[in-house]
């Protein structure tokens, strides 16, 4: 029986944190590159903290869900984002009628039920809010609130993840070092070509030969990283495009709208992908 439960932080005003919780009998779909699973597995059992690096769509979150399944783990994901304060994760009181109560944060709540808390794009997070997780990385493994005075350790289980695009980061934040060097760094990009032709079939049901176009496709496109392009097409960008054409789109409408809109408004490289396309399906 599959269960998920999703909430709205009590602790965010404006909703800007989502706590999910998932178990599942069957395993989110992910295709190991490399090592990482088993990197994983040992980071976890030595409550090691964990940091992902790689570009946007590569599957680091399907990778996370993925482990958090294996290891038999509710999983709590945290989008970051620049207005994410430290209350915000950890919580805060709220008025209840004629009283105040505490809530929980997401950090919190994933604190004292053994949960893997997954911090996704960690650096659009304020550095006051990130020095927060410092004494959830080290041998402490704890965490003070000083607006109730209590200082929660972590129950067994309990991992904490994080992830983000060093190349796009590069141009505008960072995480100081004294943070990096709290995490185990695992490093992902796009997969090689024939294991991303097999996401994109298990994921679109799409047949083969045209799962092996796109992927070609998005070779070629990759490329253009050297002539401006700020983001290069994703492996979730395939699946979007495949399931289109899965589902009766004509490919090459399914290619303009799914992969080559969302990666750039520039007229010259919207015509020069808009030609690679037509060559890649003539």
């Amino acid at each position: 029986m599959k269960q998920a439960v999703e909430a709205r932080s009590g602790a965010s005003a404006q909703g800007a944190v989502d706590g999910a919780r998932s178990t599942s009998p069957a395993p989110p779909y992910y295709l190991p590159c490399a090592d990482e699973v088993q990197l994983f597995e040992q980071c976890h059992a030595n409550q090691l903290a964990v940091m992902l690096k790689g570009p946007t769509g590569c599957g680091k979150t399907r990778f996370v869900e993925h482990m958090a399944w294996r290891l038999q783990r509710p999983l709590i994901t945290i989008s970051c984002h620049d207005d994410l304060s430290a209350s915000d994760l950890i919580g805060r009181f709220l008025i209840q009628h004629d009283r105040t109560q505490w809530n929980d944060g997401p950090l919190t709540t994933a604190l004292r039920s053994g949960a893997i808390c997954y911090l996704d794009e960690v650096v659009e997070a304020r550095q006051d809010t990130i020095v927060v997780l410092h004494s959830l990385t080290d041998h402490r493994r704890s965490l003070a609130i000083e607006k109730t005075g209590e200082l929660i350790h972590a129950a067994p289980g309990f991992q904490l993840v994080v992830s983000y695009n060093p190349g796009y980061q590069r141009m505008l934040k960072d995480l100081k070092p004294s943070t990096r060097q709290r995490f185990v760094a695992l490093d992902f990009n796009f997969p090689p070509a024939q294991q991303e032709i097999e996401i994109v079939m298990q994921e679109s049901q799409l047949d083969r030969p045209t799962c092996a176009a796109l992927v070609g496709l998005a070779e070629k496109l990759r490329s253009f990283a050297d002539r401006g392009l700020a983001e290069v097409p994703s492996t979730r960008l395939l699946v979007a495009t495949a399931m289109l054409i899965a589902r009766g789109i004509p490919v090459k409408r399914a290619c303009q709208v799914a992969l080559v809109a969302p990666l750039s408004d520039d007229a010259t490289l919207v015509g020069a992908m808009h030609d690679l396309v037509d060559l890649s399906f003539p």
